[in-house]
């Protein structure tokens, strides 16, 4: 039955990259038991791609009648390692393959496309009286409208791909104490100097092939066949150059490789080649016809990857001994950046694996615990002990959180306009209200004080007259003067008779100014504070005035003169309880208490309570080490 090429090559490679190309034609003059092999790469400019050719000529068997009639016949194979279509991935890429083969004092030559038929073919087979042992494969009419990239048909990258995918057959040819090459050239005719290409010529041979020793893994909880052997190498260079890593599975003496068992990110950068391929009879055919996809069980996949990774992480802290240093800073900081993830991290993963996928693991680890604890039924013994840690480190998140709002306070400097800090804290001409869970991630109110965060309303850059009326909840006088923040707080605003409410009212100031600037802050505390005594003891039950500015040193000699009292801080804090009176007909003095203090006092106050808090929760965490 003849096979319909065009949709067999739409049905094996639905995703075909051009390197497939040179692999399975490489992997056709090893399975002919060539040990010489020339890549040659003609593009008369990359702005050209439609001219791309490739020729590839190997001193294998050749074309035999035995091989000659498997070509014919799709699928047609005798072992399992051998998937019978790979050859389809030419025409992906090509329309036309011409094939020249010198064997056994005979030259078979035949043109191979999706046309191709036994019965209906160009074949001829003639004399060879020189004796020539020499098979040429040269792929015509490219269909290339795109190259992905211009470096995949370079000698540099086709080097590293080709050693990438045949490794074990290499190193098994050099065991046999067999030499072999493999070149690489490319013909560039007007090449564009815009355009880098590296080595025109690259070359593999035993040398790049390290000597590697054998392990034997334990994995008896996979179904395995036979015994799982590990082979390694950790070559120190003598010539610098970047170092080569490779982690793989061998399937059908071909590398699947696995780039998630470690991570080059945490190996030195230069200097090394670091090769892992792990071997069992079990890998064997699982793979799928395009060779691009592991078959293997999902299940049985993963516990695969955590066997190779541990047993990976033993080997490198054992060969390179500066990783085993690293991987604890490594450690010690992933704890201290996240350390409401202490003991979520797995430490066969740390420093091996992407340090941004032992960040992800560990959150998927945590938040499967959040999950268990928020769908239990009840919470009894472990199950109430693990709900207790598991809030602590959430709420150890949120400090965490807390921290960098804290550092962009910190970056705050003179240049800064006085919006910018009065954004952080409250965003300017914004209402918020209590009850809407959004609004406690638009403000910060907690830098000033945790106990600010319950407010019933919070206003930003809002007039007097809005105040007001918020406050009595009927319309105000006009007054366009505009506090900066404004913070109003109820005990029992349902069931209160008069629903009076606690106030407290925030000035700020930008950093940099002049005195007399800063000390329009309390003044202006001042005036608000007239403005609302109208409304005590009636509609507002108590009343806090801050103001936040900068200090220096003739600053606080003006506190100090005004009879401020200095206050605990981290830096300079001072209070005073002025008596105020409304107007020049009523003599009655109201007690109102205000607080000034610096920036720095604000920023570091907040720091430190934050750092108390976190390190409570740090010390309560009963999952270190697990």
């Amino acid at each position: 039955m003849r096979v319909n090429t065009k949709q067999a090559v739409k049905l094996f490679f639905q995703n075909p990259s051009l390197e497939q190309v040179f692999k399975e034609a490489i992997a056709n003059s090893l399975d002919a038991n060539a040990t010489e092999i020339k890549v040659k790469v003609y593009i008369d400019s990359f702005e050209k791609q439609e001219t791309l050719q490739i020729e590839i000529v190997d001193n294998g068997e050749g074309f035999t009648d035995t091989r000659y009639d498997k070509f014919c016949e799709l699928l047609k194979v005798e072992e399992d390692t051998h998937k019978g279509v790979g050859r389809l991935v030419y025409l992906s890429y090509f329309d036309k393959i011409e094939v020249s083969s010198y064997f056994d004092g005979k030259h078979r030559t035949f043109t191979f496309n999706d046309e191709f038929d036994k019965e209906k073919t160009d074949m001829q087979l003639s004399e060879d009286v020189e004796g020539k042992q020499e098979t040429k494969l040269t792929f015509k009419d490219c269909s290339l409208q795109r190259l992905s990239s211009n470096s995949v048909i370079t000698p540099d990258y086709l080097h590293r791909q080709i050693l990438l995918e045949f490794y074990p057959r290499l190193y098994l040819l050099k065991k046999e104490g067999k030499d072999f090459k493999i070149s690489f050239k490319i013909e560039i005719p007007h090449k564009n100097k815009k355009h880098f290409v590296g080595a025109y010529e690259r070359e593999i041979s035993k040398t790049d092939i390290p000597d590697m020793t054998t392990t034997e893994l334990n994995t008896d909880v996979v179904e395995m066949f036979e015994k799982t052997n590990l082979d390694y190498a950790v070559r120190k260079n003598d010539v610098p150059s970047e170092t080569f890593l490779m982690t793989a599975l061998c399937v059908d003496n071909r590398t699947q490789v696995l780039d998630d068992i470690i991570s080059l990110e945490n190996l030195p950068k230069t200097g090394y080649t670091i090769v892992f391929i792990l071997r069992s009879t079990f890998f064997n055919g699982k793979v799928d016809a395009a060779r691009q996809t592991l078959t293997i069980k999902e299940a049985d996949l993963k516990t695969i990857k955590g066997l190779f990774r541990e047993k990976v992480a033993e080997i490198i802290e054992k060969e390179i001994p500066t990783i085993k240093e690293q991987n604890q800073k490594t450690r010690e900081s992933l704890n201290k950046t996240y350390p409401h993830l202490l003991g979520y991290f797995d430490k066969n993963e740390v420093g091996i694996i992407e340090r941004s996928k032992s960040i992800e693991e560990a959150q998927k680890r945590f938040m499967r615990d959040q999950k268990d604890i928020l769908e239990a039924q009840s919470l009894e013994g472990d199950s109430y002990d693990k709900a207790l840690d598991v809030s602590s480190r959430t709420l150890a998140q949120y400090i965490l959180y807390r921290e960098k709002i804290i550092q962009k306070v910190e970056a705050i400097t003179k240049d800064n306009p006085e919006a910018d800090i009065h954004n952080i804290i409250l965003p300017q001409k914004n209402v918020f209200k209590e009850g809407d869970l959004d609004c406690i991630y638009n403000n910060n109110l907690w830098l000033l004080d945790n106990k600010y965060m319950t407010y019933t309303t919070a206003m930003s850059d809002k007039t007097m007259k809005q105040v007001v009326e918020e406050i009595t909840q009927t319309s105000a006088e006009t007054d366009n003067d505009r506090p900066d923040i404004v913070v109003m707080f109820s005990n029992d605003p349902q069931n209160s008779q008069d629903k009076s409410v606690d106030v407290v009212v925030i000035e700020l100031k930008k950093r940099g100014i002049k005195l007399a600037k800063t000390e329009e802050a309390i003044s202006q505390l001042k005036q608000r504070a007239i403005k609302l005594l109208k409304y005590y003891p009636n509609k507002i039950q108590r009343m806090w005035f801050y103001a936040i500015v900068e200090f220096n040193d003739e600053f606080k000699l003006s506190l100090i003169n005004d009879e401020y009292t200095p206050l605990f801080s981290k830096d300079s804090l001072y209070y005073k309880e002025n008596k105020l009176q409304l107007s020049l007909d009523d003599p009655t003095k109201y007690p109102i208490g205000t607080y000034v203090l610096s920036i720095d006092a604000f920023i570091k106050d907040a720091k430190a309570n934050n750092e108390v808090f976190l390190n409570i929760l740090k010390d309560g965490f009963n999952r270190e080490g697990k």
